[in-house]
């Protein structure tokens, strides 16, 4: 590995590692309508006019259905229901069951024409994977907490099944196209809501650099750096940062945030990455997730790369 891309590498471990700490601080003072909208209107700004000028918007609109289910499952609905649970749950929780989501990819990927024969190793990687799953989460969650939680599963199922529609449906168009327009269809579905709920008092300056850096950093900037880092190492070596994405959340919560962290969810978080590992062995590339959350497909690789949440 080239030390270009090493830093690459390095960056992206960071950047898409990070959104669940800021999004913990945001929705302290924010509804999350109004983040999410932040995020997508002012992500949308700025990566339109770069798929202009790079002519990847052409042809996106003949395949508006795909394109609307994908802007949905992977950026729309699980960056809301993040920022709503982490008004529950610690960024450390919500970054470690977002570990899971290769688990159910390998369960939804046959129901998208993937025709890759299910072996004993993949059912063993599932199981130690669940098990993990519920040793990250524990018994000791109250209701509020509970909620959240289904919140958490319905995000790992859209980062998924996201990837499954893209490798399918909107196969060969252009990365960065494909992200800026469902960042544009989000923005526009949250508007209304968005203009609603919209604080009345000025955020103080820790939710509004928390918001820019969730923007610029983690969405803008990781894109941009995720398609570098595909084109020097490969798309399949670059989703390994989807295994470590969900400890720097983690790292991060207990030390900005003072987060709880047990013994519990050290070893779930071990048990998910073996079972994700063993699960998705022989179709890794189609159902690995990124993010500081997104998916995303380039030319005819079927790779997916988990973004910020």
């Amino acid at each position: 590995m080239s030390r270009r891309a090493l830093l690459l590498f390095a960056a992206m471990c960071v950047i898409w590692g990070i959104p669940y700490l800021f999004i913990r601080i945001s929705v302290s003072e924010l509804p999350p309508v109004v983040l999410v909208f932040a995020r997508t209107a002012v992500g949308a700004l700025i990566l339109i006019p770069i798929a202009l000028a790079r002519d990847e918007l052409r042809g996106l609109f003949a395949r508006w259905l795909p394109l609307v289910a994908f802007a949905a499952l992977e950026i729309g609905l699980p960056w809301l229901m993040v920022s709503t649970a982490e008004q529950r749950i610690s960024s450390s929780l919500a970054g470690l069951l977002v570990a899971a989501v290769p688990l159910v990819g390998m369960v939804v990927a046959p129901l998208f024409g993937n025709r890759e024969r299910i072996g004993a190793t993949n059912l063993t990687g599932l199981l130690i994977g669940v098990v993990g799953v519920a040793a990250i989460v524990g018994l000791d969650f109250r209701a509020d907490d509970a909620f959240a939680l289904v919140q958490m599963a319905l995000v790992v199922i859209g980062y998924a099944v996201a990837p499954a529609i893209l490798s399918r449906f909107l196969r060969g168009l252009p990365s960065v196209g494909v992200i800026a327009a469902a960042l544009g269809l989000n923005a526009i579905a949250y508007l209304p809501v968005a203009v609603i709920q919209w604080p009345h008092a000025i955020p103080s300056m820790a939710v509004i650099g928390s918001v820019a850096i969730l923007t610029l950093v983690c969405t803008v900037l990781g894109f941009l750096l995720f398609f570098a880092l595909v084109g020097e190492i490969g798309p399949v070596r670059a989703t390994v940062i989807t295994y470590i994405n969900p400890a720097v959340a983690a790292v991060l919560g207990i030390i900005a945030l003072h987060e709880k962290f047990t013994i519990g969810m050290a070893i779930g978080f071990a048990l998910v990455l073996i079972g994700s590992t063993l699960s998705t062995r022989q179709n890794r590339v189609r159902t690995s997730a990124v993010a500081s959350g997104s998916a995303v497909a380039l030319d005819d690789h079927h790779v997916a790369a988990r973004t910020d949440a």
